[in-house]
C-alpha cells in the first residue's frame, strides 16, 4: 500500500496546526511578560549608555540620562498622585462625633435607615457614633470633642476590657470602609451593630474623676448594683 506523499506546504500547515495546540502554549510568555521584557531591555540599554555619556560621539549617553530623569519624575509624580488620591479629603484624625447635639438613639435610628437603603459605609459610621454617644451618656467616657474612632477604641477598651478586642475590630471595620475605601457590606454593618448591642448589655464602671463618683452617676442603688 502506497501513501500519497505530503507536499511541503501541507507539511508546514500541519506543523503549524500542531504547534498551535494548547499544550505547546502553556509555557509561552504572555503579552504582558513580553512587553515587560522589552521594556527591561530598553532600560538596560539606557543605563548602559548613561553610565558612559561621553563614550558615544552622537551624544546618545546624555540623551539616555535625560530620558531616565524624565522616567523617574513621571514615576514619582504617579506615586504622589496615587497616595494623594488614596488620602482623599477624609482623615483618620477626623472626630467621630459632630459638634451638633445628638443622642445615641438618633445615631442608631440613622444607622438603621441607612442600612435599609444599602448605604453600608454611612450606616457603619452612624452605628459607631451611637456607640460613642452611648458611652458618654452612661458616663463611661467623658464627653470630649474631637475624639477619633481609634481613640474611642482605646479609651472604651480600658473601661470595658472584656470587649477591648471587639472594639478594636469594630473600629477597624469603620477605618477600612470609611478611610480605606473598602466596600461596606451587610456583614460588616452587622459586626458593628453587634458590638453596639454587646456594649449596651455590659455594665462598665462609670467615670470617677479625682477618685470620686459624680453625683447621681453610677451611684449604687440599695441592692448594691449600679444605677443607670
Amino acid at each position: 500500500m502506497m501513501l500519497d506523499p505530503i507536499g511541503r506546504d501541507e507539511a508546514r500547515d500541519m506543523a503549524r496546526r500542531e504547534l498551535d495546540k494548547q499544550i505547546y502554549q502553556r509555557d509561552k510568555p504572555s503579552w504582558l511578560e513580553r512587553m515587560w521584557d522589552r521594556f527591561s531591555e530598553w532600560l538596560q540599554k539606557l543605563f548602559s549608555h548613561a553610565s558612559h555619556p561621553n563614550a558615544h560621539g552622537s551624544g546618545g549617553g546624555w540623551v539616555s540620562i535625560a530620558v531616565i530623569v524624565v522616567i523617574a519624575l513621571v514615576v514619582v509624580g504617579l506615586v504622589v498622585w496615587l497616595m494623594w488620591d488614596r488620602r482623599n479629603p477624609r482623615s483618620r484624625k477626623d472626630p467621630l462625633l459632630e459638634d451638633k447635639p445628638s443622642t445615641a438613639l438618633d445615631h442608631r435610628e440613622a444607622a438603621e435607615r441607612l442600612a435599609a437603603q444599602g448605604q453600608w459605609a454611612e450606616a457603619i459610621r452612624e452605628r459607631l457614633r451611637a456607640i460613642a454617644r452611648d458611652l458618654e451618656e452612661r458616663a463611661v467616657l467623658a464627653p470630649r470633642p474631637g475624639r477619633t474612632a481609634d481613640e474611642l477604641a482605646a479609651e472604651a477598651g480600658e473601661a470595658v476590657p472584656e470587649l477591648a478586642d471587639a472594639l478594636r475590630a469594630g473600629v477597624r471595620v469603620f477605618d477600612d470602609v470609611w478611610y480605606g475605601d473598602r466596600p461596606g457590606t451587610a456583614e460588616r454593618y452587622a459586626q458593628v451593630k453587634d458590638l453596639d448591642e454587646r456594649l449596651r448589655a455590659a455594665r462598665p464602671k462609670p467615670l470617677e474623676p479625682d477618685g470620686l463618683t459624680p453625683a447621681g452617676v453610677g451611684a449604687d442603688d440599695p441592692d448594691g448594683g449600679p444605677r443607670w
